[in-house]
């Protein structure tokens, strides 16, 4: 068998890529529009470094945060455009806003329009490119499953709206066959004697396996794996490539090995970093209630003509090491709505209010919320804190739930940003699995990334 596997770029790479193209075009049009004597705006020269490192910088925050490096929308040419419009927009408004950083006005002001106008056509230039060559099938990561039939259904599902790039072509049942044996017609499977030929007849690039009983795989499959490792061939766990693509946390194949995938990060351990971080909340949290008192009026009216009843609401919720806590928030759902028990919010839920809909899409309903967060029952980032009742309820179901208690409940967080409102326990699961991921790869450059997120929440109107 040769060794011989197509090409292929990982999720990494290609950020990375779409981050540096990104740059590297506009850098590209600017020195093209210098090639002009009448363009005077923006010099591509080294006196001019410090606002070229700026354009830079504001490309890749705005970049991230109006979704430019989401791979699943960086794939679709329609929803890049509308991104790229709006982030040039956006990046020409801010540098504008920044005279002393960026040039100076031209005198001519419609070159500040040639320059708008190089940012957009440059990046989607490069992004046809991409589109059409990078996120072809002849980069497709191949991928060849080895596990249980009765599992496969399962992995295939989670994997497969994970990455678009990520082909999985078929499986090999890891276990020996039976008459009785359950067949999975979702995709193809191949027989465990043909499984180097395999290899290297469908270009395969990584074989995952998916074994959760290792005692059970068949003697030639193991062998067939003992000699690919050898050989260097790309081999790897399931859960590890689960966590790396949608960064969740399996629990759900954990057994009873759990304590090996929870080593829980070091920032919580960290006293630095939890200095930082609740330096951070202290100023979000003043920051956020003075822009609350400057709006006030306005919700008061809304709330007036729209919820007719008392503008905030407590509530107990479970935070930290699962002690108690009165949660602050503006009412969005109708006066006594719970009188017949505590229920899931659902989709449409009728009990919540026409301005009670608009604050929490807009996420306003979370600004009293700061005022916890200032008193340190909760932080800007953590795990969303749940009331009582489902937590006793979701902890009896769902293994591991209470461990999201071991740090501070927060405002937004990686499942806040990564998933919708949850309205059922199997939602409630997946919200789990990237909570316990923040915990487990807790970090400033994690937290900042939720934060860019979260402004993409707000500015596209996606709030819960």
């Amino acid at each position: 068998m040769t060794n011989k596997k197509g090409i292929h770029f990982e999720v990494s790479e290609r950020k990375i890529l779409l981050r540096l193209m990104d740059l590297a075009m506009v850098y590209l049009s600017i020195y093209l529009l210098n090639l002009y004597p009448e363009f005077e705006y923006i010099e591509f020269n080294t006196e001019n470094s410090v606002a070229l490192i700026l354009l830079g910088v504001y490309i890749t925050i705005f970049g991230t945060i109006f979704e430019l490096y989401d791979l699943q929308k960086a794939s679709k040419f329609d929803t890049t455009f509308r991104n790229v419009v709006i982030m040039a927009s956006i990046v020409v408004l801010f540098y504008l806003l920044t005279p002393v950083l960026s040039p100076y006005l031209p005198e001519e002001r419609i070159q500040i329009v040639y320059f708008y106008l190089a940012i957009i056509i440059s990046i989607l230039l490069w992004r046809l490119v991409y589109i059409n060559l990078i996120e072809s099938p002849r980069f497709y990561k191949r991928v060849l499953l080895v596990g249980e039939v009765s599992n496969i259904e399962g992995l295939v599902k989670a994997l497969g709206v994970s990455d678009p790039n990520y082909k999985i072509v078929g499986f090999i049942n890891s276990e020996a066959s039976t008459p009785d044996s359950v067949k999975f017609k979702g995709l193809k499977e191949f027989n465990a004697k043909e499984f180097l030929n395999v290899i290297e007849k469908e270009r395969i690039s990584e074989v995952l396996v998916a074994s959760f009983n290792t005692e059970a795989i068949i003697a030639e499959v193991y062998h067939d794996l003992m000699l690919l490792l050898e050989r260097g061939f790309k081999i790897r766990e399931y859960t590890q490539v689960y966590e790396e693509l949608l960064y969740r946390v399996p629990i759900q194949f954990v057994g009873k090995d759990f304590y090996k995938y929870f080593p829980f990060s070091r920032s919580n351990e960290n006293k630095l970093y939890i200095f930082f971080q609740r330096a951070f909340d202290v100023i979000c949290a003043i920051f956020g209630l003075v822009v609350g008192l400057i709006i006030l009026p306005i919700l008061l009216i809304g709330n007036l003509l729209g919820n007719s009843g008392p503008l905030l609401y407590t509530q107990e919720r479970v935070g930290r090491n699962g002690k108690p806590f009165r949660i602050v928030k503006l009412r969005t759902m109708i006066v006594n709505a719970e009188k017949d028990g505590a229920k899931w919010a659902q989709k449409d839920d009728k009990r919540v209010t026409a301005f009670g809909k608009f604050l929490r899409r807009s996420r306003l309903d979370e600004i009293p919320q700061f005022y916890n967060v200032l008193k340190g029952d909760m932080s800007v980032i953590g795990p969303r804190p749940e009331r009582p009742f489902f937590v006793n309820e979701l902890a009896r179901i769902i293994p591991f739930y209470e461990t999201r208690h071991i740090i501070k409940p927060g405002l937004t967080g990686w499942a806040q940003v990564k998933t919708r409102y949850g309205s059922t326990v199997e939602d409630s699961l997946t919200k789990l699995q990237y909570d316990l991921y923040y915990i487990k790869h807790r970090s400033i450059f994690l937290d900042f990334n939720i934060a860019i997120k979260t402004l993409s929440t707000i500015l596209y109107y996606r709030g819960q």
